[in-house]
């Protein structure tokens, strides 16, 4: 890429040596025998000298280490990778080594870099920016000879989605033999989306350096330089008061000084001030009149197209001939407003911006109209024009919405949803005509799903409201409007969108689709007003199905999901689970990546069979899920909520270190896309239950604490019951009527016909905390817990009821019922449980063989406080 070159070449750069050595050092960092990388951030105001700065880093750089560099440029904000296009560049070109560079990420990775066709589906942005990350990290093990050293000039024109990668890539440089040094305007100059990312790369900074004004002397110290030792001081004076000490601004001036130097007589300060008016703003596109129209309309249209684009196509958008283009172009570069060269490249950012300013605005609107054409004529993607087209003044144009809608939807295959909403909201300005507004609607409900759940609620309600859907689009944006209802918190809503639209549907398959999301959703409410009756009717219409569709299987999972929190008999249950899958796996169109039905109903599955102890079924299931997410490069929220359900399935297995490395994970993984979401809820429960069972209860407060666990809780159900951990955390805490009455609010769960006593074992630590203030009520919690038990029949729930039963029974009964309990966990997958059950046999009875085979089997599960509680007990 070709660069403003320092305005004195060749001679250090005045007030800059503090930077420069920042940089030195860090590639002497990059440069040792075991690499040390890092990111270097350079931040100033327009025409401070970022420029000539990366450029010497550059140079420097380029002595030792592999160096790909690029600028970013206003007219490409709006185009989807396009900087990590431009920085990869050369490595993209290498055919030979490109496969290893790709590596398995090929899929996501390629299109997003314009290397292969973007698919039909929309890419994960989450899953494309980790490939990225990945392609990175191996580039920069490829460079290990010459370490490989990125550098971005003008950060704040870059696309939102490079700076995404760029932002994610921060945090992991030190472990990476790669220098990433890269320069921007302060924050407020960036797009909104991408403000965040360049706080986030200043935050990873190992340094952020601040770019300051060049003092009097220095400017001075130029002036002499430039203009020979016959300059006085005084002249340096006048430059600097007339530029403010802004490199650019000097610079310019003492070009012009050398070609036009000042008449002796005159006023110094008064010349300097007028000539300064020129190298900035209006004034300096003003020069361009004295070039003649053609150079004026040459850099206009160089200025609209933008960097990068080849002169010719700038100079067919200015309407010149090769001969006029020539000439043009040659008076242009004499007055330094373009840099020699076959493509598009303005001296200085300063200048481009002047120059696009200047435009006449019903040019530019021409301008933009034109080179969207011209861009697609020569053989352009949608996508790459469509950044012109978001200029151009609404006409009603059917062949222009058609354009922006078919780049919205090549935006959502490489990763952008963002450049996808900015072309349908526009289409949505020319406007489509009448028949196509409900679909533009829908498709920008579905374009901001994974990035505004208030936007998709608010454009599918629309498109819900328009005619011109047919009923199977508006079945989908029903089902996805209640996803993002349900996403956003608000399950309720999410319930009557599609129980509206199921009474509203004809018979058929999109009815049972609505129906079973309407069981779903409201299944999914943290409070309900009639969970009986629905449990009832939704075994009436699935009872009879066979699962020989989707409609029907998803219905069957539903039922199963409902039989299990109601703790029915766990046989029964396991065979509506096996009616609602394919072999024991999703069938075809209702597995983890299919968006027409939703992952919803594989989890679900899961989910039931997890707590009715068929925990390989479970583990099996959400190791696939696992697997697919990250094969298709999904590692958003579906990832992480994958790894918080392999995480439930190691809790439920007692495997509890294991179960909070996993929990962890996922939480890292939702992070990454916000706060707040069901998946955080989850994970944190999930965690806090885990570490309660390993004894470690400061941590579970602090966790609890940090994340905000307790009431209110959001009106989306929580796995497991989170009530009952809270209440269990605040016993452990030794806080105990706090404790009794966040227990009894768990009780609600009982009032919903939910009486699984493993999945909400609110029951037995209730009794718990009762034992010694009410006996009797502690002794009636703990039958109806044994009913419970005995009805749901599996060997966990057996244990742990015939466990609370003995600790508060007398001596004598204790020792029966534990003796019971362990027989019973023997069978259970849940080791921790069976581990407690022994110590406290163990304990009643003295016998040092429970408790010994209690401390080892305590050790396996992570229990550390179990384990040494039987350690204390055996010493």
């Amino acid at each position: 890429m070709t660069t403003t070159p320092p305005p004195w070449p060749g001679d250090p750069l005045p007030e800059r040596e503090l930077e420069l050595a920042a940089a030195d050092r860090a590639v002497d960092a990059l440069c040792r025998t075991r690499p040390e990388g890092g990111l270097l951030v350079y931040s100033g105001a327009a025409g401070i000298g970022k420029t000539s700065v990366l450029a010497r880093v550059r140079a420097r750089a380029a002595e030792r280490c592999t160096v790909r560099a690029t600028r970013a440029d206003p007219g490409t904000t709006a185009v989807p990778f396009h900087t990590a296009r431009a920085l990869f560049a050369p490595d993209l070109a290498d055919t030979d080594g490109l496969a290893a560079l790709l590596g398995p990420h090929r899929a996501l990775a390629g299109p997003a870099l314009g290397l292969t066709t973007p698919g039909e589906e929309p890419a994960d942005p989450q899953g494309v920016r980790d490939a990225l990350v990945a392609l990175t990290a191996r580039a920069a093990r490829h460079h290990r000879a010459r370490p490989l050293v990125l550098v971005l000039d003008d950060a704040h024109w870059a696309d939102g989605e490079s700076l995404g990668w760029l932002a994610a890539l921060g945090p992991r440089l030190a472990r990476l033999p790669l220098l990433l040094v890269v320069a921007h305007r302060p924050t407020e100059h960036a797009a909104e989306e991408s403000r965040p990312h360049l706080d986030a790369l200043g935050t990873a900074a190992r340094l952020r350096v601040t770019l300051r004004a060049l003092s009097p002397e220095a400017a001075a110290g130029l002036t002499r330089r430039a203009l020979g030792t016959g300059a006085d001081d005084a002249l340096g004076r006048a430059l600097w008061d007339a530029t403010g000490g802004s490199p650019y601004e000097l610079a310019e001036l003492l070009a012009r000084l050398r070609e036009h130097p000042l008449d002796p007589g005159a006023d110094q300060a008064s010349a300097v001030r007028e000539l300064a008016a020129t190298v900035r703003g209006h004034r300096l596109a003003d020069r361009l009149g004295g070039l003649g129209p053609d150079a004026a309309r040459l850099a206009w249209a160089a200025a609209v197209l933008g960097a990068g684009i080849p002169l010719r196509l700038a100079a067919s958008l200015a309407g010149l001939s090769p001969g006029r283009q020539a000439t043009a172009t040659g008076e242009l570069r004499a007055a330094r407003v373009l840099n020699p060269g076959d493509t598009v490249d303005f001296t200085h950012p300063l200048v481009a911006g002047a120059v696009y300013d200047a435009v006449p605005r019903s040019l530019r609107t021409t301008f933009h109209g034109r080179a969207a054409w011209l861009l697609t004529a020569e053989g352009h993607s949608p996508a790459a024009a469509a950044r012109h087209l978001l200029e151009v003044h609404p006409d009603q144009d059917p062949a222009l919405v058609e354009q922006l809608r078919r780049a919205a939807r090549e935006h959502l295959a490489v990763g952008a949803p963002d450049a996808a909403r900015r072309c349908l909201e526009r289409a949505l300005r020319e406007p489509p005509e009448h028949h196509l507004r409900a679909h533009v609607h829908h498709e920008l409900g579905c374009a901001a799903l994974l990035t505004s759940p208030a936007d998709t609620v608010r454009h599918l309600r629309t498109a819900l409201e328009l005619p011109g859907l047919d009923d199977t689009l508006r079945a989908d944006a029903t089902f996805r409007l209640a996803q993002a209802l349900a996403h956003n918190q608000q399950m309720r809503e999410a319930s009557l969108s599609v129980a509206f639209a199921a009474a509203t549907t004809e018979p058929g398959p999109e009815r049972l689709r609505l129906q079973a999301a309407h069981f779903m959703y409201d299944a999914f409410r943290a409070t309900e007003d009639d969970g009986p009756g629905r449990s009832r009717r939704l075994a009436q219409l699935a009872d009879p199905l066979a699962g020989e569709t989707n409609a029907e299987r998803a219905l069957l999972t539903l039922r199963a999901f409902d039989g299990m929190l109601r703790g029915e008999n766990h046989t029964v249950v396991a065979e509506f689970c096996e009616r609602a899958l394919t072999d024991g796996h999703p069938a075809p169109g209702l597995g983890w990546t299919d968006t027409a039905w939703g992952f919803e109903y594989p989890c679900l599955a899961g989910i039931t069979y997890a707590w009715i102890d068929e925990l390989e079924r479970a583990e099996e299931l959400f190791g696939e899920a696992v697997r697919a997410y990250e094969i298709s490069g999904w590692s958003g929220g579906h990832l992480a909520f994958a790894h918080m359900l392999t995480g439930a399935v190691l809790r439920r297995r007692g495997r509890l270190a294991e179960a909070e490395t996993r929990l962890r994970e996922s939480l890292r993984l939702a992070d990454r896309i916000g706060t707040g979401l069901p998946v955080h809820w989850d994970a944190v429960c999930l965690l806090v239950d885990t570490l309660l069972a390993r004894g470690r209860t400061a941590d579970a407060q602090r966790l609890a604490e940090a994340r905000g666990f307790g009431p209110p809780y959001p009106d989306a159900m929580i796995l497991p019951d989170a009530p009952s951990v809270h209440g269990r955390l605040l016993l452990a805490l030794g806080r105990t009527d706090e404790a009794v009455a966040a227990l009894e609010a768990a009780s609600a769960m009982a009032e919903r016909g939910r009486h699984n006593p493993v999945w909400a074992p609110w029951r037995r630590d209730l009794a718990g905390a009762l034992a010694t203030r009410d006996p009797e009520r502690a002794r009636a919690l703990t039958r109806r817990l044994r009913v419970d038990a005995e009805r749901f029949g599996t060997p966990t729930a057996l244990g742990m009821a015939l466990g609370c039963e003995a600790a508060l029974a007398p001596a004598g009964a204790a020792t029966a019922l534990n003796a019971r309990a362990v027989a019973h966990l023997e069978e259970s997958p849940a080791r921790d449980e069976l581990a407690r059950a022994r110590v406290a046999l163990g304990l009643a009875t003295g016998d040092r063989d429970q408790l010994h085979r209690g401390l080892l089997l305590a050790r396996t599960c992570g229990a550390d406080a179990l384990a040494e509680q039987a350690r204390s007990a055996l010493a």
